[in-house]
């Protein structure tokens, strides 16, 4: 499932962070009376302050707020599935749209193709060759791909690359 982004994070980088962002979405939320929308950055902002709030050499930066963002994001996607599973698809329909908010605001995701393009070329630079080699190759793939894809289509991008070589 592709969702399409309506905003993106990194293109406010200049000017603001994501707590700056989330602070103005937030207002606009309000004013414009988006439930949904509003309760997501909420949500968002409870998980920057636990963050900052978790020590004291803790401070925000790009690559903690894709950690922040895309952990919530898996949370949606995990919920969208069980709630399938159980057949309530207003659960999941609202799970969705919360996705699709948080989605917003990490950057763009790498198409399959994309991805697999990647994975090859990682897997040739680390001579990975065999199905021996997944942890190796998928460690690599995954620092490099970390907000930019998700993990499952990465796993079974690897796994199909590993298996193919």
């Amino acid at each position: 499932m592709v969702f399409f982004q309506t905003t993106c994070l990194f293109h406010y980088r200049g000017t603001m962070n994501l707590k700056e962002k989330i602070n103005e979405d937030l207002k606009a939320a309000l004013k414009s009376g988006e439930k949904t929308r509003l309760l997501t950055i909420r949500s968002i902002l409870a998980l920057i302050l636990e963050f900052e709030k978790s020590g004291s050499d803790k401070e925000m930066h790009e690559e903690a707020e894709v950690k922040i963002l895309s952990s919530a994001a898996k949370k949606r996607k995990d919920s969208i599935e069980q709630y399938r599973k159980a057949n309530r698809e207003d659960l999941a329909q609202s799970e969705e749209e919360e996705l699709k908010i948080i989605m917003s605001y990490l950057p763009e995701q790498m198409s399959d193709i994309e991805i697999r393009s990647r994975v090859v070329e990682v897997a040739n630079k680390i001579d990975a060759t065999t199905k021996e080699d997944f942890g190796k190759l998928m460690s690599a793939v995954m620092k490099e791909l970390k907000g930019k894809a998700d993990g499952k289509i990465v796993r079974n991008t690897v796994e199909k690359v590993l298996s193919k070589i």
